[in-house]
């Protein structure tokens, strides 16, 4: 009976993913894009300072460099996305998602698919959003990849009288940062 229901719960997982890439792919022939523009857009949107870079996005999206390069080379060229070098670090890239690739994403976003299903999810008084955190955590153990999680519930956040701090790089954190994706999370 086990076995049943956890391969239940996968083929839902699977057939939900199924869906949204289905949307996804339907809303990016519209735009003329394909569903990497806005994963990398969807991306840049929810990274903190930490995680704005080419090598993150590439551990992120689980593409090969060159992938990732081409893409940011494209959203660059029709003004999505801008490249930053580091002012400290020279060798390094920052990419920024600019106020037309904000625009693009938020219009990808307005999809009634979406906002049906979150309805029936928030209607539910279970604590799903919980119960897909650690699925997701699971999973990415099982995987062995980085858990790219919000930077306030990793374990090296801390929170002091002064404000938001990181214990991995001893840098202050601003609210802003403490709410996005980070690739030095770590799990509690």
């Amino acid at each position: 009976m086990g076995v049943t229901k956890e391969t239940d719960v996968f083929d839902l997982i699977e057939r939900m993913s199924a869906l949204i890439r289905s949307e996804e792919r339907k809303l990016c022939s519209e735009l003329g894009l394909q569903s990497v523009h806005l994963q990398v857009l969807d991306y840049l949107s929810r990274c903190n300072r930490y995680s704005d870079t080419p090598t993150a996005l590439t551990n992120y999206l689980g593409m090969t460099r060159g992938t990732v390069s081409q893409t940011v080379l494209l959203l660059e060229k029709k003004g999505f996305i801008k490249k930053n070098i580091d002012l400290i670090d020279r060798r390094k890239l920052h990419l920024t998602l600019l106020d037309e690739g904000l625009a693009l994403l938020e219009a990808s976003r307005s999809n009634d698919l979406f906002t049906r299903a979150r309805a029936i999810l928030e209607a539910d008084s279970s604590d799903y959003e919980q119960s897909f955190i650690k699925a997701l955590s699971a999973l990415q153990k099982a995987h062995k990849g980085q858990s790219f999680g919000q930077c306030k519930t990793c374990s090296y956040f801390t929170q002091s009288l002064l404000g938001f701090s990181c214990g991995l790089t001893k840098e202050p954190l601003s609210v802003s940062d403490s709410e996005k994706i980070c690739q030095e999370h770590h799990v509690r």
